[in-house]
Parts: structure tokens; C-alpha cells; sequence
């Protein structure tokens, strides 16, 4: 019969797919992509506090991962919402923080069971802030933003769905012939196609990604800031999920994937040395300018996400309130912090941080004052 995107796609092929997968390109191309993620789970198991990667890329993701959805928020925004969550905040940085805390959870699964449907759930409900399970109902339909014409019909049926989800956990955890990063390419594919929630698929299946490549051994943190390949290439995105359903073109849709796994890996592994740097430069510097306050605690403190308050100081033990005040306040007085009110609320912005985190470049030039 055919695929027709106004039907819905009962007769989705079960994994693996029927057509080899791993051709000669793919294997050159995963080749890459290994060897770059090695890398990067090199430099993260390297960095003197874990705490800085676990607390910012994944915050960038989630920053990106949200704006594929359409879901636009300021990174300022969510850094600063991030520490200090009774600050009012609108709806879509609301949603980008909880695609970070739905990462962490997915995360902390991974010790005590392997990835399932119900990690898909639990990850969905957390980015939904509702309690998401696998469709029950019919109607869900993708169609163009500008045209409003359905483009695909996903299966229907809760048995149906939860079979194929069944299919889906086997293929991610029994399929071992394959390499991991083509698993997790085609796994997402499959995720994507079968589209079990009424909302938050995307980013669902984004988030699985990386816990994939955690389950798998390839990366010891959720650290690959995989959606900004995505959102910059967003339509080569779309259109390779779309190409395997109409025209079974898997080759183009692994390339893309793995092209994605290889440019971020390097790109994070860039970032990861700049931070590193920066972090290096900022001790130096405070162990000159601000000798009485100093402390290598307190430098890695600041780094722990760009926003500090004095109540991080006091619950991490370095100060008690008044003197983690003077100490705050000597990094600002030094060039090092800068300080704002807001509200009743006093923040210390590690401005240089900031902009490391937020730039294109990871070039970094060296610890200047502004």
C-alpha cells in the first residue's frame, strides 16, 4: 500500500532494519565520531571539579534542544534561574530547566536500570511538568509550520505503540553486532517515528541520546551538547528523519548523526579547554589580587554555574554568611565577579564564564579585566 502521511504508520518496520547499515561510509564516518568522543570522556574524567561540566553544557542543551521545539529562551536567563529558581521566570525558560532536570534524572536511572519505556516516560513527565504516558488516543498528526500540511501520522494504538517501544529497548540493549553511535542513530530514528507522547518527543528522544552513549561507555557524563549540531542544521534533520520513512534512505540519516556525535564531541572537548583555562587564569589571579580571600574552593565554587550567591559560599562550607559576604564582594571589588541586585537578592556574575559558556568560539585569549 504504501506510506501515506495521512495514515497512520501501523506497518513501521521493526529494528534493526532489513538493508545494511553499516556501508563503508558509515564505518568511516563512526570511526571519527569514536574517536572524538574518547576524547571528550578523556577530558571530562580530567577536569579538577565534574560539577562545572554536569551544571552548564547540559543547561546549553537544554537551551537548544527546546528552541528546535520553537521554546526561546536566554541562556542568561536560564543560568540565572538555574541558581536561584524562586526568581520569576517565563514559561520557556521554565520548560528549558526542566529538559535539564529530565536529563539528570534520566541520568541517575542509568544506576539502577537499564533504559526502557519508562525511562522515556519518567523523562517526558518531567519535561511535560504532567504525568506523560504512551498514547491511548488517535490524532496525532506532524504537519509543516508554514503550511500546515500533514507530513507524517504516527502509529496508533497503545498495544501497538508499546510493542513497537518493546522492539525499540531490544534493539538498543541486544543488538551488540552493531557499533553503539550507529545504534543510537538508528534508535533515535525509531523513537522519533514511532512518536509514543502526545508532546515532547523531540526533546525526549534527544535526551535518550545521551543517555544511550552514557549506557554504552562512551561518555562517563551527559556532557555532548548534541542539539546545537541539530538547531543549526535543523532541516537536514527533519528531512533525514523523513527520507528513512518515505524512501528507507538510512545511509544519508547515519551520516548525519554521526557527523552531529564528531563536530560536537570536538566542539564540547574545545569548550571543556577554554573552561579549564579560564578556571587556571582566575586562581592565579585571585591568589594575587585577592590573597585574604582566596581559595582554590572558592574559584571552583564560581565555576560551578556562572551565578553565585553568598548562601552557595555558606552551603558549601567555605564561610559562614558574613564573611562569605566579604568574600563575594572582594572578587567583584577585584574585577573577578560582578554584582546586581535583583530583587532582594544579591548575584555575583562570573561574566567571563559566562561569555566562554555563550560564544561561538572556544578560543580563549587569556584572563583580561574588563
Amino acid at each position: 500500500m504504501g506510506f501515506n502521511p495521512s495514515r497512520p504508520y501501523n506497518d513501521l518496520p521493526d529494528l534493526p532494519p532489513g538493508v545494511d547499515l553499516e556501508t563503508r561510509p558509515v564505518l568511516k564516518a563512526c570511526v571519527k565520531a569514536r574517536a572524538a568522543l574518547a576524547a571528550l570522556r578523556q577530558a571530562t574524567a580530567l577536569i579538577p571539579n565534574p560539577t562545572v561540566l554536569i551544571n552548564t553544557i547540559p543547561l546549553l542543551e537544554a537551551q537548544a534542544s527546546s528552541e528546535i521545539e520553537n521554546i526561546v529562551t536566554t541562556t542568561d536567563a536560564l543560568f540565572r534561574h538555574a541558581r536561584m529558581e524562586s526568581l520569576p521566570s517565563d514559561p520557556a525558560t521554565k520548560e528549558a530547566l526542566r529538559y535539564r532536570t529530565a536529563l539528570k534524572a534520566g541520568f541517575d536511572s542509568l544506576k539502577k536500570r537499564p533504559l526502557t519505556t519508562r525511562t522515556a516516560e519518567e523523562v517526558c513527565s518531567i519535561i511535560k511538568h504532567t504525568r506523560m504516558a504512551v498514547r491511548k488516543v488517535p490524532g496525532t498528526r506532524l504537519a509543516n509550520d508554514a503550511t500546515g500540511e500533514v507530513i507524517y501520522t504516527p502509529p496508533e494504538v497503545e498495544s501497538r505503540l508499546r510493542d513497537k517501544l518493546g522492539n525499540w529497548e531490544r534493539f538498543v540493549h541486544d543488538e551488540a553486532d552493531l557499533d553503539p553511535v550507529v545504534r543510537m542513530a538508528v534508535a533515535h530514528y525509531q523513537f522519533e517515528a514511532i512518536h509514543p507522547f502526545t508532546d515532547g518527543n523531540g526533546r525526549t528522544g534527544r535526551i535518550l541520546n545521551l543517555l544511550m552513549l552514557v549506557e554504552q561507555g562512551l561518555l562517563d557524563q551527559p556532557v555532548l551538547y548534541l542539539s546545537r549540531y541539530i538547531i543549526k542544521n535543523k532541516s537536514a534533520y527533519y528531512d533525514g528523519i523523513l527520507s528513512v520513512t518515505t524512501s528507507g534512505m538510512w545511509e544519508p540519516w547515519l551520516l548525519y548523526m554521526l557527523r552531529a556525535v564528531e563536530e560536537m564531541a570536538e566542539w564540547t572537548l574545545a569548550k571543556i579547554g577554554a573552561v579549564r583555562n579560564l578556571i587556571e587564569d582566575t586562581a592565579e589571579f585571585a591568589r594575587k589580587a585577592a590573597p585574604k580571600q582566596y581559595s582554590r574552593e572558592l574559584i571552583d565554587l564560581i565555576f560551578v554555574q556562572p551565578y553565585c550567591r553568598i548562601e552557595n559560599v555558606v552551603e558549601a562550607g567555605i564561610a559562614k554568611r558574613q564573611t562569605a559576604s566579604v568574600y563575594l564582594h572582594r572578587l567583584a571589588a577585584v574585577g573577578i565577579l560582578h554584582d546586581e541586585q535583583v530583587g532582594l537578592n544579591k548575584l555575583f556574575l562570573n561574566v567571563r564564564f559566562l561569555k566562554l559558556l555563550t560564544r561561538e568560539p572556544n578560543k580563549y585569549a587569556g584572563f583580561v579585566l574588563r
